[in-house]
């Protein structure tokens, strides 16, 4: 059988047995006009008042967005969501870019992410988690997380927040309160959120929103400074919109979340050898950092001591930005990694995906088809292969008589689950 494995821009060719089984995603259909069905959906929104009339023409308003590691698409939701606003002087009103604890957004890729035609009609900022003028203490959770939010999304007397929903490696799904925990959080708050309890519970996992600590402490943190307005999406594989989901940011995130998970959850009758996996291409593949999520999915189905073989460009390197790249190369094993990282004290943003790592690196070797140089690869614990067919081969040949293999070829954005193990 011969497929296509999502990697970078292109994607890559994939060999495997005919037997091999293919889990993809079971996309929705478009919708056949996406403008129509966006105003439609602000103006008869879930659980709130339509967009136009939330916000009057007095208002300074923040309208916050993911960066470039998020398929979300802001080139087409910007644009509606100001012309929508067209009774608001552009001049009170703000893009927010939530990068969370990632680096900033260059000013190709601002481009890319929202035409030059929005970048001159209205203010577009990055959100800076390291730069404590920027963020604004807002309270104290429950678990004693001390929260920071980004201070002109404070300020403005509306906030939007825009995304896309998808399924999440510890949030449950992706969307909704996220877009502001940890978006647009400060450092200190972001750490918190990814410490080594909140990532190691197993209420934080995949298509699970409830007693999931992860998805709580971003609903605590964003409750004390909420939206007025939750834009967010679904997508296909193409990133064509296939549904909105606006108005109240608890509430229609629910509903959309619901939505998502009817065509991204997949049930498998069994575990398997060989997984091969990717993390859905470009953006989501350009470092070696947001590949966990690929890489998670696969470990939920394949043995213990089986191989996932992951196919990821890697085009922005560990990256060399933020401190993944010295946790990943802290260690020489896994087991060594996950004790240093869950020391008492130990607190590193960034620390959730070495973590993460480590515990599908503890359950499975994993062969890794990238851009990145071979001894790179062997110091984030990996082993560096330039042909995935042949490393499934290999690796189905090495199992012994009757191996079995599996493959997601768009990654994280389908779920397989095992029946004993069904999602919440």
């Amino acid at each position: 059988m011969r497929t296509t494995a999502a990697y970078g821009r292109t994607g890559i060719p994939v060999e495997l047995p005919d037997d091999a089984l293919l889990i993809e995603p079971r996309d929705p259909e478009p919708l056949a006009d996406e403008r129509s069905a966006f105003a439609s959906s602000v103006r008869r929104p879930i659980g709130a008042a339509p967009l136009r009339e939330t916000v009057g023409a007095g208002d300074t308003v923040a309208i916050v967005t993911s960066d470039i590691t998020r398929a979300t698409p802001n080139e087409r939701l910007i644009p509606w969501i100001l012309d929508e606003l067209a009774h608001v002087p552009t001049a009170q009103v703000t893009v927010i870019v939530g990068t969370g604890s990632h680096r900033a957004t260059t000013p190709a890729e601002m481009e890319q992410m929202f035409g030059r035609a929005v970048l001159e009609r209205v203010r577009v900022i990055d959100h800076d988690a390291h730069d404590p003028e920027q963020s604004e203490y807002v309270g104290t959770t429950s678990r004693g997380a001390r929260a920071f939010l980004n201070r002109t999304y404070l300020e403005a007397d509306k906030r939007i927040v825009v995304g896309f929903i998808e399924p999440h490696i510890y949030a449950g799904f992706s969307g909704g309160s996220k877009g502001v925990m940890p978006g647009i959080a400060g450092i200190e708050t972001v750490q918190f959120f990814h410490n080594a309890r909140n990532v190691g519970d197993p209420g934080s996992t995949w298509l699970n929103l409830e007693r999931n600590p992860t998805a709580e402490m971003s609903r605590e943190v964003v409750a004390m400074a909420p939206p007025h307005f939750l834009v967010n999406v679904t997508l296909d594989r193409r990133r064509r919109i296939t549904g909105f989901f606006c108005g109240d940011y608890l509430r229609a995130h629910r509903e959309g979340a619901a939505f998502c998970k009817a065509s991204a959850a997949h049930e498998v009758a069994h575990r398997f050898d060989v997984v091969v996996t990717t993390n859905g291409g470009y953006p989501l593949d350009q470092n070696l950092y947001q590949c966990i999520k690929g890489l998670s999915a696969a470990e939920l189905i394949v043995k213990p001591g089986g191989t996932i073989v992951m196919c990821a460009e890697c085009s922005d390197g560990l990256p060399d930005h933020g401190n993944f790249k010295d946790i990943i190369r802290a260690r020489s094993t896994p087991q060594e990694l996950l004790a240093m990282i869950e020391a008492p004290g130990y607190a590193v943003y960034d620390q959730w995906a070495g973590q993460s790592t480590a515990l599908v690196l503890q359950h499975a070797r994993v062969l890794l088809k990238s851009s990145l140089p071979d001894d790179v690869v062997r110091a984030a614990m990996f082993e560096p292969i330039d042909d995935p067919s042949r490393a499934v081969r290999d690796a189905l040949a090495a199992a012994g008589p009757g191996a079995t293999c599996a493959m997601l070829p768009e990654g994280p954005y389908v779920v397989p689950y095992l029946p004993e193990a069904v999602p919440a």
